[in-house]
């Protein structure tokens, strides 16, 4: 193939129906015929990146290799292909109108007047061209948001105005709407799609394709005959997008109801049948395990699952290498007491305190490493984990009563964990700062970097290396300073940045398996390549039998 093809995929009728899902499942087909494959999300909100927003609203924050905070598909999308992503896989509409409005600020339109048109959507064009090059054969564009709202029409329109430029069999538009089924009538509705479809016509872009996102049935023949008679699409081209309990088995669904058979025609692709049996069994893995292993995840942000949604998967994964199903029991950490304490964590398995900002449920996270050191139960802090872990450790084993974190206690008289003032980025050979005052977006310590293991540890026997790379995503960093005196009462310090000035992992001695860590290993973990660490600790809490 001499040059990218595109997949725009759309959404319609409402959010959330798995725009993300879909086309990491058709790049996976795609991928799995042969062809190489990128994923780049555009996402319309006026944030620069995500970096800023509440996981709330907003769900995970993904970090990719070069240090960019984006949007959680592109976790899918990595989980899926097996393949690392860069800041060109996810573009805002902030950080489109960031680069015009540089742009226009050095004066490179020439003092032209500066609209969305051509202006934005030419910047926009250009985003999605950064992801086509000679070693990607398809290229699939998610436009985040649905057809219809305001804030999406900018990418929309360029869009349309890439398709008509890139030619006949270079692109298309796969369009994911909702077709409801109603009890009452015992029929499903196709009128919500055929609405988002007029919507998405009306502004010039005739979609190629229909996934119907509906329940565990099937679209019947004739609904489908009615979508495409009324969106003006062949009728193999409509394709149902079903609910599954278990999110790999999206690629073999669509690769079931043939639609890389049908992209493959629309763009001419060369004709190879897909070597899917990894995906096979891997939901064969899925689906038949030998026992279950109970995790308790303490959090702050435990209302929203997307929140922690590389974590989830990643645990999950670490389940399919020991061969046994995961449970996971999200608990507030502010709901913990040392009063109730026994009570919410009884029965676990394992405990995790995953990564986090700002002071709320710090009590409560502290709570629940101590009962996992007490209690000899699996644990894993990851970055704010690791945090609360020297704090913990500080105060009831070291003596150190006043230990606390320079961003819970700006005037502790003991911070085992203060600002990070400057690091290396191995990236750029620069060294980076960072002041009190510096902006919060893009200001941490993000992307990947290398470590270097203590032979003989728990991290060691994991990775089985001497060097790893993980992503960051922190501001906060470990105080040398207070080194010597944990190490006296049993911290093990077992992993390090390759110049020693940073730590990067801490163990415990004489405890079955107790690791925290300042990176973040969900972000690199796979389903067909389950990370290190969350493999060695779902094997320890597998073998732990709870109280």
């Amino acid at each position: 193939m001499h040059k990218t093809k595109f997949i725009f995929v759309t959404g319609g009728v409402l959010s959330s129906l798995g725009k993300g899902l879909a086309a990491a499942s058709i790049g996976a087909i795609l991928k799995s015929r042969g062809l190489r494959v990128s994923v780049q999300k555009l996402d319309p909100y006026l944030n620069v990146d995500p970096g800023t927003m509440n996981p709330m609203q907003h769900g995970e924050v993904y970090v990719t290799d070069d240090g960019a905070e984006t949007d959680l598909d592109l976790g899918h999308y990595e989980r899926f292909l097996g393949t690392p992503t860069t800041r060109n896989n996810n573009y805002t509409a902030g950080r489109i109108y960031y680069q015009v409005i540089m742009k226009e600020r050095r004066g490179e339109y020439l003092g032209g007047t500066v609209q969305v048109i051509p202006q934005v959507t030419d910047e926009i064009k250009a985003a999605i061209l950064s992801v086509a090059s000679p070693e990607v054969d398809v290229a699939l564009v998610e436009i985040g948001g649905t057809v219809g709202d305001i804030e999406s029409l900018p990418f929309l329109e360029a869009v349309r105005q890439l398709k008509k430029e890139l030619g006949p069999f270079n692109s298309l538009n796969v369009h994911l709407t909702l077709v409801p089924y109603l009890s009452t009538s015992g029929e499903h509705k196709s009128k919500p799609t055929q609405h988002s479809v007029k919507e998405l016509r009306s502004i010039g872009i005739q979609p190629e394709i229909i996934l119907g996102r509906c329940d565990s049935t099937p679209l019947p023949a004739d609904i489908k005959r009615k979508i495409a008679l009324f969106c003006n699409v062949d009728e193999d081209a409509v394709f149902s997008a079903v609910n599954v309990k278990n999110i790999y088995e999206v690629p073999l669904r669509f690769y079931h109801e043939g639609v890389d058979q049908k992209i493959a025609i629309l763009l001419q692709l060369p004709a190879q049948n897909p070597n899917l049996q990894p995906w096979i069994d891997l939901v064969e893995a899925c689906s038949h395990s030998n026992g279950e292993v109970t995790i308790g995840i303490i959090g702050k942000y435990v209302e929203l699952k997307e929140s922690y949604k590389s974590l989830h998967e990643a645990l999950a994964h670490g389940g399919l290498a020991n061969r046994v199903a995961v449970n996971f029991r999200y608990i507030n950490a502010e709901d913990l007491s040392e009063q109730n304490l026994n009570q919410q964590l009884k029965g676990l398995n394992g405990i995790l305190v995953p990564g986090g900002f700002g002071t709320r449920g710090i009590d409560g996270k502290l709570l629940a490493i101590s009962y996992a050191r007490q209690n000899k139960v699996p644990f894993f802090g990851i970055c704010l984990g690791m945090h609360c872990v020297v704090i913990e450790f500080a105060r009831e084993l070291a003596g150190i009563a006043g230990a606390n974190s320079e961003e819970f206690d700006p005037a502790s008289p003991d911070k085992v964990i203060y600002l990070m003032s400057s690091w290396y980025d191995h990236r750029t050979g620069k060294t980076q700062t960072r002041s009190h005052d510096s902006d919060l977006g893009g200001t941490m310590r993000l992307g990947s970097y290398p470590c270097k293991l203590t032979p003989g540890t728990i991290a060691h026997q994991a990775y089985q290396a001497e060097v790893i790379h993980e992503r960051h995503r922190h501001r906060f960093e470990f105080n040398q300073a207070y080194m010597e005196k944990l190490k006296e009462h049993g911290l093990v310090f077992s992993g390090f940045s390759p110049d020693g000035a940073l730590v990067e992992i801490v163990e415990l001695q004489g405890h079955p398996w107790f690791l925290a860590c300042q990176f973040h290993p969900e972000f690199k973990s796979q389903p067909m390549n389950p990370h290190p660490l969350f493999k060695d600790f779902i094997k320890a809490a597998k073998a732990h039998k709870p109280a």
